[in-house]
């Protein structure tokens, strides 16, 4: 399988000698990969805690800029949209202006605009902000995963992983946390200001040490002949589709479904909008020009499944994310803080669990791990069924870190499973597209479970209620 993924991408360069230097002595970059890792996986990680770790703070940032909590929501709303926007579209901008560029530009744009967030003085100033905040975070993610896929050989690829999947299943589970402990102690401006120099440390760092290889700076230099011309309707037909998506997903339960117009308005743009980008996209590719997403990628069957697999652990991660905050705090009684010391303990145990997975990736069949993983976790969320009022904290930590024990073993294998067979030159369309899996799949997760909270809690007052003498 590793020699596919290497020697494949290396038959599609031009000339003779090339060819045979790439296949001989495959690029490297100048520094050592694992510092390449850890630099890229800074602002990752502060990216993907920045979509969990203001959930705490909602009550706070409402009062504080004088709006109810339900407009409040909209902080959250807005950074998910345009996160899921422009997920896909990352690819399609590293093809013009390059990888590292990209990287930079996504976490340039990410600090102002989080230093922009702290300094707000109206919500609806606050609400653009975290638009342009989701737009720089969007980009980070994928960007990181491809730059992995790329610095590292493919035997060593489940360890690069690795260190990648800390930065996005760990993250959702310390943020609760980390904005808890801030928001009860300091101000919560200062949840958006701590990312300020993490920033500022990951562009110095990027400039230094991060280098795009040959195939993407050939592919820049094609794609910028004759000026560069974006694909503009099919950039708005991808917002369309993603973002009225990400809306319905979010505001779903709290506007009652199909019951409001306004959901009922954006599931017929959805579902449009995603039909006329599916068209646009294959004429792209039939009239040979460069699609914002790739889907000849699907007719892979490996990557296919691997979409689908990376969609049911987001549904799983962030459903069981949302949902044990709210039964601790609601019916338990617990602080902010408290709530989210009952997720960090499973944080812990995925970064113990994901350096070992990573290397086992590289001796033990990809789908061997995936079936242990999804086993595990099949038997944490059947235990979880049993939770009751008289549960104790130990016994909720202990359920959260059995669950994470098996969605360790899913991310890195899934991952790993993504890029067999596919060229150097689609890795950033891999990467975007599983990304968009993983979060389109986490916001069905929430819907789902905040859907299902609040309908089985009415039908359960009414059954007391119709019994009560």
């Amino acid at each position: 399988m590793a020699a596919t993924t290497l020697e494949l991408p290396s038959a599609q360069l031009p000339d003779a000698p090339a060819i045979h230097q790439t296949v001989e002595q495959p690029w490297r970059p100048r520094i050592n990969p694992w510092i390449v890792a850890m630099t890229v996986t800074l602002a990752t990680f502060m990216e993907v805690l920045d979509s969990s770790i203001a959930n705490v703070a909602l009550p706070h940032i409402a009062g504080g800029l004088g709006s109810t909590q339900d407009e409040a929501t909209w902080v959250l709303t807005a950074y998910l949209v345009a996160n899921a926007i422009i997920l896909p579209a990352g690819a399609y901008m590293t093809t013009f202006i390059g990888r590292k560029k990209f990287y930079m530009i996504c976490v340039a744009l990410f600090g102002i605009s989080s230093a922009l967030c702290g300094f707000a003085p109206s919500l609806p100033i606050l609400i653009f902000c975290r638009v342009l905040q989701g737009i720089g975070g969007g980009g980070l993610a994928p960007s990181e995963q491809a730059i992995l896929a790329d610095t590292f050989p493919p035997e060593k690829r489940g360890q690069a992983f690795a260190m990648y999947g800390l930065a996005v299943v760990c993250a959702p589970a310390i943020g609760p946390t980390l904005g808890g402990y801030i928001t009860d102690n300091f101000d919560w401006r200062w949840i958006f200001f701590l990312n300020i120099p993490i920033c500022l440390i990951s562009l110095f760092l990027t400039s230094r040490i991060v280098e795009d290889p040959p195939w993407v700076e050939k592919q820049v230099k094609e794609s910028q002949k004759g000026g560069i011309k974006l694909d503009l309707l099919g950039f708005g037909l991808l917002a369309l589709t993603f973002g009225s998506l990400e809306f319905i997903l979010d505001k779903g339960q709290e506007d009652d479904w199909f019951s409001s117009k306004i959901i009922a308005f954006f599931v017929v743009t959805c579902i449009v909008a995603f039909v006329m980008m599916i068209w646009w996209e294959l004429k792209q590719l039939r009239t040979g020009h460069r699609p914002i997403i790739n889907l000849t990628l699907f007719k892979r069957r490996n990557f296919a499944i691997s979409f689908c697999l990376m969609f049911v652990l987001g549904f799983s991660l962030y459903g069981t994310t949302v949902l044990i905050p709210q039964f601790v705090q609601t019916l338990l009684g617990y602080t902010a803080e408290l709530a989210g010391l009952v997720l960090s303990p499973a944080g812990l145990m995925m970064m113990a669990m994901m350096p070992v997975v990573g290397f086992l990736s590289s001796k033990v069949d990809p789908r061997k791990l995936i079936a242990y993983g999804f086993t595990m976790l099949t038997l944490a969320l059947l235990l979880m069924h049993t939770l009751d009022l008289q549960v104790s904290y130990g016994r909720l930590v202990f359920l959260r870190i059995f669950q994470s024990s098996g969605l360790a073993f899913l991310f890195i294998p899934i991952n790993i499973i993504a890029y067999i067979g596919v060229k150097q030159t689609e890795s950033n369309d891999v990467s975007g597209l599983t990304n968009l899996a993983r979060n389109i799949g986490g916001s069905c997760g929430t819907a789902f479970v905040a859907t299902m909270l609040i309908r089985r809690s009415a039908a359960h007052e009414t059954n007391m209620v119709r019994n009560f003498t």
